[in-house]
């Protein structure tokens, strides 16, 4: 007898599965702050920028709205280029994932399925801003996530000891 039907007898193990039900732009902004000037070319080469943030949330059962951030830019010097905000999210099913693996799936597998649309929009705004079309590198999820828990555990080390 396999230990998870001797733990539940009777009870049928989900498989594991991550559902993409919907995605969709939450917030955009794109700024050329500095055109015409900004588009004109010049011998230094721009300066790119990007910050990423993760964030999610129950909004069902087993569905989970994840928010994916980025703030892309690019700066000439102190001139901005331009500046790209993105706020974009998908609702997801998680299904069958263990509860110690349900964070760090959300956290980490989620935006990397969201991450290629919200480049491509990143890519085609700098593109329609007069811009070449420069699009993000490619962002390693779980090196971001265990950046993140250092991050929650050092606030909780220093919360404690306050």
């Amino acid at each position: 007898m396999a230990e998870s039907e001797a733990n539940n007898p009777g009870e049928e193990q989900e498989a594991p599965s991550i559902s993409i039900l919907g995605q969709y732009i939450k917030d955009f902004s794109f700024e050329n702050p500095n055109a015409p000037r900004s588009l004109q070319p010049d011998e230094v080469t721009p300066q790119f920028g990007l910050q990423v943030g993760v964030q999610s949330s129950q909004v069902g059962e087993k569905e989970y709205e994840v928010i994916l951030s980025l703030d892309f830019d690019a700066k000439r010097g102190e001139t901005v280029l331009f500046n790209v905000e993105l706020v974009y999210a998908g609702i997801f099913r998680m299904a069958g994932i263990p509860r110690e693996q349900l964070h760090p799936a959300l956290m980490i597998e989620a935006p990397r399925l969201l991450f290629p649309f919200a480049r491509q929009i990143v890519g085609d705004a700098v593109r329609n801003g007069g811009f070449p079309a420069i699009y993000p590198d490619p962002i390693d999820f779980v090196a971001l996530y265990r950046q993140q828990m250092e991050r929650a555990q050092k606030s909780n080390g220093e919360n404690k000891a306050n």
